[in-house]
């Protein structure tokens, strides 16, 4: 690969936030990641799905947390000392919604090339197979890129505004 292609690559290469859930590898792509935040106590809201925590302060803010692994059909996330909360920004209903996802841990940064993403499998993961917007090879394990309009449906949306109304 000559020293243009590879700059043109690196140019086509989106950025995506890796991180873990259940020893499984996921990415989202960094332009809806807004923070990453230590996990910290949740506040939990009366009558919501098992898999939205609850809700957190973040300066001022109420956001809804959800809970990635109790949203792919596992248990509910027991924090240790690694564990995040991932705060993303999705437009939704014509504005911003904030919303903290519970990770077990972040590895990192790093670019995926669009033309090395692969379709999801019909079979074989752990997830819906709708939830996943491709997969990526990288090092040694594939990543699921999330589609989080999907993780997210609209039932889990409207959880999400109400567990954020009710604080």
């Amino acid at each position: 690969m000559s020293q243009s292609q590879r700059i043109e690559a690196q140019a086509d290469a989106i950025q995506h936030l890796s991180f873990r859930v259940r020893e499984a590898g996921y990415a989202l792509p960094i332009e809806l990641v807004r923070e990453i935040i230590e996990y910290a106590e949740v506040t939990r809201v009366p009558m919501m799905p098992a898999y939205i925590h609850g809700v957190i302060n973040l300066r001022g803010n109420v956001v809804p947390v959800l809970d990635l692994a109790a949203r792919f059909g596992l248990s509910l996330t027991a924090p240790g000392n690694r564990t995040c909360i991932v705060i993303i920004e999705l437009p939704l209903d014509g504005s911003l919604q904030r919303i903290g996802l519970v990770v077990d841990e972040v590895d990192e940064v790093l670019e995926i090339d669009p033309r090395q993403i692969m379709p999801a499998p019909a079979f074989g993961t752990a997830i819906r197979s709708d939830f996943i917007a491709g997969m990526a090879q990288q090092a040694q394990e594939f990543l699921i890129i999330l589609n989080m309009l999907q993780v997210l449906s609209l039932d889990d949306i409207r959880h999400l505004s109400q567990a954020a109304k009710v604080h």
